[in-house]
């Protein structure tokens, strides 16, 4: 049975990374390059299937950067990360949930992106950062649905 002082940590490494999380969606969708990328370790890594695996804080900051996410802050967008389930083991964590892109089409909001999300993290000296994000569309494919399972 753990103590009383271990489930208490467990309770707060899971709200550090349900608050990391929850930081993506509006620093991405303000173009903040540098926030979006310090929720990352300094090697961490971001695989988006079938578009790009940036690999380091700079390439991270490189997806807010660049003319793609540029575009989507221009047309009006949002990032809408749900809620993650959350494994913890000591000092790493996977966490993994869905996430939704919506994109104004200058008379309505449109569902851009549906996709399935793994979190690697990691608590270091500055606490919870990710390790490795990987995302996939759920477009009924085996591997974006691996994402999701234990």
């Amino acid at each position: 049975m753990p103590t009383l002082e271990e489930r208490l940590q467990a309770l707060e490494d899971r709200e550090a990374i349900r608050a990391l999380i929850a930081r993506y969606g509006p620093l991405a969708d303000s173009g903040d390059a540098a926030g979006v990328a310090a929720l990352w370790s300094e090697g961490g890594s971001y695989a988006v299937h079938g578009f790009a695996d940036a690999v380091g804080r700079d390439a991270v900051a490189g997806l807010i950067e660049g003319a793609y996410h540029q575009q989507l802050m221009a047309d009006g967008c949002a990032h809408v990360l749900g809620p993650v389930a959350i494994d913890l083991n000591g000092d790493s964590a996977t966490a993994r949930g869905h996430s939704l892109v919506l994109r104004w089409t200058g008379s309505q909001f449109e569902v851009l992106r549906v996709a399935a999300n793994r979190w690697h993290l990691a608590r270091g000296a500055d606490g919870w950062q990710v390790t490795r994000r990987e995302n996939a569309l759920l477009q009924g494919d085996a591997a974006a649905r691996a994402l999701l399972a234990e």
